[in-house]
């Protein structure tokens, strides 16, 4: 059992509602949305961003590798919270191979930063795309490595300009930046910023 999977049925606490919401509204204003995008929520956790997105968006795949994480999102689709179609995969993208699906829309929040090599999982991320398609990446700017603390062996936040290189590499048009809030811990506050890209 991970750290995920202990914490996974009191994941959805105010604070982490309230930056679902967040990063939602600020999808929303840097790509088209319409209740035939196709989504993937890559590290969906419980599903929060792809509630917040709503009736916004169409067909929905949500995928995590924690088990806990998966039973609160099935719950969510038995209770209507999530939509009544919508997959829950159990897929591993650093790994696994990418599914036959397609999509226009992949939206990634606060997960690349615990993938130590990112080069499968944003190629993975191009082949599950449709020409045309949208990726958006959520996720810390650079940090000091307190967000984490030690022992972690992912990234301590991203450089917007090294990240930006690394999702053109793998098949992305020039990526784009907006500023999306902050987690607040009693350490401190870091910011966050949102990364759009159309598929090249």
């Amino acid at each position: 059992m991970t750290s995920f999977d202990e914490r996974a049925a009191t994941w959805d606490d105010p604070m982490k509602t309230e930056r679902a919401a967040r990063v939602a509204r600020v999808i929303g204003e840097a790509v088209p949305l319409s209740p035939s995008v196709r989504l993937l929520e890559y590290g969906a956790g419980t599903g929060l961003v792809t509630q917040a997105l709503g009736d916004r968006i169409g067909p929905v795949a949500l995928a995590d590798t924690s088990s806990g994480m998966r039973g609160v999102m099935a719950e969510k689709v038995a209770t209507g919270t999530l939509p009544a179609d919508a997959r829950i995969w159990a897929v591993d993208l650093s790994t696994d191979p990418p599914p036959d699906d397609r999509f226009d829309l992949v939206v990634t929040v606060l997960t690349l930063h615990h993938i130590p090599d990112l080069a499968p999982v944003l190629a993975a991320f191009a082949a599950l795309l449709d020409d045309g398609g949208h990726l958006c990446v959520a996720d810390l700017e650079s940090e000091d490595g307190s967000f984490h603390g030690e022992g972690f062996h992912g990234h301590h936040g991203f450089d917007r300009a090294e990240l930006a290189a690394q999702i053109e590499a793998a098949g992305f048009g020039p990526v784009e930046f907006r500023d999306c809030g902050s987690v607040e811990r009693p350490d401190g506050t870091y910011p966050m910023f949102l990364a759009t890209a159309v598929r090249a």
